[in-house]
């Protein structure tokens, strides 16, 4: 047993942490080794990985008791007899656990997935060559492995306003069977969901999730990014304008006098984290001059030109 993992060191939180710490920490933590702002640091993905899984853990009661319970008999003689009495676990082989985790797998009754290697894989994945994954054109498949009773996993590809409000997907395996998954909302690239039951022989089923990439909104964390175009007349004087949102249209003041660059926020507008928390809609301005003109607004241009006391080139001369 040499892979013990230590949660409360992985979230950087005491021992006494109250679940308020510990989901503070593992939203701190988590914003800052997404896979989205560390694409291809390997490193900083299989942190994200020990995140989830510490907060898996630690976030739920019953199961932080369970892990505290473990952990008090870490490196101590006879700790396999009095764990496995103290938790009336007899059906629980433990010649066949690895590491700790392949315990806490058989604690929170993940009995379907299979024991952890003490090569680091995440809990419930498979030695290397026992699955793979495909998709075609009828959309997300799983490859079955070639033993009985194995998981596999599959890549699920969604719009950015889908992952957002979540709801059901229709996902067809490549065994021929289409099942309909209830998917969490506020879903984010590199998030893997387990369907219990779904895999082969009945194992599980992983979904990985990729949110595709959209042409106006940008995700950032847990806010999201945009460029609004203002004509230059609403930029000077100020204006009342319509904004797209992920919640759909809605009304933004726009203050006089705004400058191209500046970044304008709807707070609580942004991307779903934690239970009842989300992030901001930021938009950067760009002011935009019209291609072509009436006469009558080319007539005023050329009035307001003449009044203009302004010359943004003062500095310049």
């Amino acid at each position: 047993m040499q892979n013990f993992r230590n949660y409360f060191a992985i979230l950087g939180v005491d021992q006494d942490a109250t679940l308020a710490d510990i989901k503070q920490a593992y939203r701190q933590q988590a914003r800052k080794y997404h896979p989205d702002l560390n694409p291809g640091d390997k490193d900083a993905e299989e942190q994200f990985k020990l995140l989830g899984e510490a907060y898996e853990v630690l976030s739920d009661p019953e199961r932080r008791s369970q892990y505290e319970e473990y952990s008090s008999f870490w490196q101590q003689k006879g700790f396999r007899q009095r764990v496995s009495s103290k938790f009336s676990f007899k059906d629980i082989d433990f010649s066949d656990l690895g590491d700790f985790n392949s315990f806490v797998d058989q604690l929170l009754n993940r009995r379907d997935e299979p024991a952890r290697s003490n090569n680091g894989r995440p809990p419930g994945e498979p030695p290397p060559g026992s699955r793979s994954t495909t998709r075609g054109a009828g959309g997300t498949t799983a490859r079955p492995a070639t033993s009985s009773r194995r998981d596999a996993e599959a890549t699920l590809t969604v719009p950015l306003e889908r992952a957002y409000v979540g709801g059901q997907e229709r996902i067809r395996l490549e065994d021929g069977r289409a099942i309909e998954v209830e998917m969490p909302p506020g879903m984010v690239t590199g998030q893997r969901i387990r369907l219990k039951g779904q895999g082969v022989g009945g194992g599980n089923l992983y979904l990985r999730i990729e949110v595709q990439p959209h042409p106006f909104f940008k995700l950032a964390n847990n806010d999201i990014f945009c460029r609004i175009p203002l004509t230059p007349s609403e930029a000077t004087i100020g204006a009342n304008i319509t904004v797209p949102t992920l919640d759909g249209p809605v009304q933004m003041n726009v203050p006089p006098g705004v400058q191209a660059g500046k970044r304008l926020r709807l707070a609580g507008r942004g991307y779903p984290f934690g239970h009842d928390r989300r992030g901001d809609q930021i938009m950067e301005v760009d002011i935009v001059v019209a291609p072509q003109l009436s006469d009558r607004e080319r007539q005023l241009y050329e009035e307001l030109r003449s009044l203009e006391t302004f010359n943004p080139r003062t500095d310049l001369l």
